[in-house]
């Protein structure tokens, strides 16, 4: 599949074209939907292992191997596989987080279970450890979006954005549309707190990276027009406000370069070089010879990453995936102090000096003196005003928090005492 760098002859798309203003219009209507704030989406993602042998990447047969028998015992959640490999499993929305914490919990126990009758495990860890970047997924959208990386000078924090790293996602309602902006701002505001508290991704493809969370390294490695915060959507300097968030998003896709375009049925082109849409949309830039359709634009808005995503509800994608002994009281720190009104109140306070610390908390984590001090404040009214079945949960976090580690300190800690490639076939068999 050749990179896109100058026109190509295609058919004329039987879509109408999308100028600026439509696809601007079309993009502030899909960021944010007017709701009610409760309901609560999960999405974790695991590095697959064949336990006979850790250190050795999985192939594709034996990904639909185990994909295969997850589909065959009745998961609710979706399954899903990334370039890497790494498999996701999305639980559909739940009335709150406790449903939606023991949901997520007892499927992955299923998980562990089925697949460790056939030799297989999965790793809860920030980014592999141990193995190589490499992509495993044929997938035509993975196929392209590594050739564009490759093309636009990013291949090496791609390879691992795309082929090591797992999260654990938490999808938020956007609430009452009045609230948008206070809301969207504070997602972002408590961002680089609760990545330092979640960073467990130190170690990757054998060796030390001597960050926190190797995985978001990864990603504000890449074109911050695609995968960093969104502009205007966090409060600025004191006395300042976000502003609009869908006007925000809307802009951020206008301005975000397009990674790769359709061609016949299901082909995709890589584009080689930084054309934001807009530009195509404008016609100033033509790619495939054509014009941009809605098609285009909706394909564009699915490979925009930042931090927070807008998806008509909010997507927070900053916390690197931990074990299952951690992971169930992160996501309902995340999810108290987002949607509980005082322990909202409390964090806003608490991260107002550390909410642009992204770099700080991906590279140092609790190390550095403001994370580690609104860490602490955060977790504290997250322990009074969380749901009661997460308080023993929640106390074991705040005590690691509080004794200044992180759950990738502890993985390391393992690392060191029997090596990575015993470490990660624990997390693999845990």
């Amino acid at each position: 599949m050749a990179v896109t760098s100058t026109f190509i002859h295609d058919a004329l798309d039987p879509q109408p074209p999308l100028s600026v203003d439509a696809a601007y219009d079309r993009s502030c209507s899909a960021a944010l939907a007017d709701s009610r704030v409760g309901q609560v989406g999960l999405e974790i993602e695991m590095h697959p292992v064949a336990l006979d042998e850790v250190d050795a990447p999985v192939t594709w047969p034996q990904v639909e191997e185990m994909t295969g028998i997850l589909r065959g015992i009745g998961l609710r959640s979706a399954i899903t596989v990334e370039p890497g490999g790494q498999v996701e499993l999305s639980c559909p929305p739940a009335p709150d987080i406790v449903a939606a914490v023991r949901g997520l919990k007892g499927e992955t126990r299923q998980v562990h279970d089925a697949l460790a009758d056939r030799g297989f495990g999965v790793a809860y860890v920030g980014a592999d450890p141990l193995r190589p970047s490499q992509r495993v997924n044929p997938r035509p959208r993975y196929r392209a979006m590594e050739q564009h990386f490759r093309a636009t000078g990013l291949e090496g924090a791609g390879s691992v954005m795309m082929n090591s790293t797992a999260a654990l996602q938490l999808n938020l309602e956007a609430g009452p549309k009045r609230h948008w902006r206070d809301r969207v701002a504070h997602a972002h505001r408590i961002g680089p707190t609760m990545l330092a508290i979640a960073a467990n991704s130190q170690w990757l493809s054998g060796r030390p990276t001597g960050w926190k969370s190797a995985r978001q390294r990864a990603w504000g490695t890449l074109d911050a027009r695609v995968c960093g915060p969104v502009p205007g959507c966090s409060a600025g300097p004191a006395g300042t406000t976000a502003t609009d968030p869908a006007d925000a998003w809307a802009r951020y896709a206008m301005r975000a370069p397009v990674a790769f375009i359709r061609r016949a049925g299901d082909e995709l082109q890589a584009v080689g070089a930084p054309v934001p849409f807009a530009e195509w949309a404008s016609g100033s830039v033509r790619l495939g010879n054509r014009p941009p359709t809605a098609a285009d634009l909706d394909t564009h808005l699915t490979t925009l990453f930042p931090p927070v995503r807008l998806r008509g509800y909010l997507e927070l994608r900053y916390l690197d995936v931990t074990a299952p002994c951690w992971w169930p009281a992160i996501a309902a720190v995340v999810t108290t102090l987002m949607d509980d009104p005082i322990a909202a109140d409390v964090a806003a306070e608490a991260t107002e000096e550390t909410a642009p610390l992204w770099t700080e908390a991906a590279r140092d984590g609790l190390s550095n003196a403001k994370l580690a001090s609104s860490a602490v404040r955060c977790l504290a009214v997250a322990a009074d005003r969380a749901p009661a079945d997460f308080g023993a949960a929640i106390a074991d976090l705040a005590d690691l928090v509080e004794s200044g580690r992180c759950p990738g300190d502890l993985f390391s800690q393992r690392v060191t005492q029997i090596g990575p490639a015993a470490a990660f076939e624990e997390q693999a068999y845990a």
